[in-house]
């Protein structure tokens, strides 16, 4: 187990290029149709051990769980900020995983305004292959309770590590990504900016996170509203990430075969409670004990517990040949407890990534919502 309080490993200063290209959109996800392609997990947290229920689309939609705000078109994805749940029960909440997987050559961009934070919350904006570990994971946004920095991260197979990052970032956390070294911790880069995640985000209204999904690696930008590049902010219906500058997080080919370690990505947004932490994780920003003085404790304490999304965009090389639909793939989704399938998430029971503290991803705020 890691804590913020562990050493991280330098960047090193001799990089290798980052290869990026022209990208065509081929999916968007905004406004009064947001949640149409997308599964709801309908199911308790046996993911993470969570104290949480991950509802269904009817009872997200009536308790407005999930729903498009009609003022802003942002899409809000939150945790039941009304109800006293009683001893021995979870709170409500949501995880949805996108029915469409994106393969290689893909970028997918999220704006977003307001992301979730409070004491026992554990969101995430992220990726993986519906067999997970086959396929990999794409972690472009995470954090727990009151942390303040964003953390990225991939999940594989053994055998896939990072190498020689050309990254902004000289907050390297780890660089094994195998699920089956550390407790599956996974390669870490952490952001240090205070407004990529939690208060510090809200109160800049947010910003734009893009993930790089190509051969010659992994890339994840995250832009503070006042930093979006145009091409992002206009609608455009093609991007070129080399104008985008260097990534904040990177994961070159050089130490990681991304054809050989990763399988075309579901996309998913989740926010469960507590988890598959432990108390000292918990007590670094909170005190008190996580579920009874939180899940079960005053409907207030998940004011703050909500994605605001503006869109989400992917954009690819290859058109709609990337886009992988469930009757083509054959798979079972990602969001069906059905599935048997682990994710890094799902396996991390005595295990939370050690913060020192993307998928593009914009628009959270918290307009309505309260």
């Amino acid at each position: 187990m890691l804590s913020s309080g562990l050493a991280l490993l330098a960047t090193p200063s001799v990089v290798s290029l980052v290869s990026a290209t022209q990208y065509t959109m081929t999916k968007e996800y905004y406004g009064s149709t947001f949640f149409n392609d997308w599964t709801f997990y309908n199911n308790y947290d046996n993911l993470t051990n969570g104290d949480a229920i991950f509802v269904s689309a009817q009872v997200a939609a009536s308790a407005q769980l999930a729903y498009v705000d009609s003022s802003t078109s942002h899409a809000i994805i939150k945790v039941d900020n009304t109800t006293t749940v009683a001893y021995n029960d979870k709170r409500n909440t949501v995880r949805i995983t996108s029915n469409d997987s994106f393969a290689v050559g893909s970028v997918w961009v999220t704006d977003m305004y307001h992301v979730p934070y409070g004491c026992s919350v554990w969101p995430a904006w992220w990726s993986q292959a519906p067999k997970w570990p086959e396929g990999g994971e794409i972690d472009t946004f995470e954090g727990v309770n009151l942390q303040t920095l964003n953390q990225m991260s991939l999940h594989t197979e053994p055998g896939c590590t990072q190498v020689s990052p050309n990254e902004t970032s000289t907050l390297v956390n780890s660089t094994d990504c195998s699920y089956d070294a550390n407790s599956n911790q996974g390669c870490i880069v952490t952001d240090p900016s205070t407004s990529s995640y939690g208060e510090g985000f809200a109160n800049t209204e947010g910003g734009a996170f893009v993930t790089e999904f190509a051969t010659s690696g992994i890339s994840v930008w995250f832009f503070p509203r006042s930093q979006i590049p145009s091409s992002l902010s206009s609608n455009a219906s093609s991007i070129d990430t080399t104008t985008f500058g260097t990534p904040v997080g990177n994961w070159p080919s050089t130490g990681c075969n991304i054809n050989q370690y990763f399988e075309p990505q579901q996309l998913i947004f989740d926010i469960t409670l507590c988890g598959a932490g432990n108390s000292a994780i918990f007590n670094e920003t909170c005190t008190g004990i996580c579920y009874n003085d939180y899940v079960i404790g005053s409907p207030s304490n998940y004011d703050n517990a909500y994605f605001e999304i503006g869109y989400v965009r992917v954009f690819s090389t290859a058109g709609s040949d990337s886009v992988i639909s469930p009757s083509t793939s054959g798979s079972a989704s990602a969001a069906s407890p059905s599935t048997g399938s682990a994710t890094s998430l799902e396996i991390r029971q005595g295990y939370v990534w050690g913060l020192a503290t993307l998928v593009v991803v914009a628009g959270l705020s918290g307009s309505g919502l309260l």
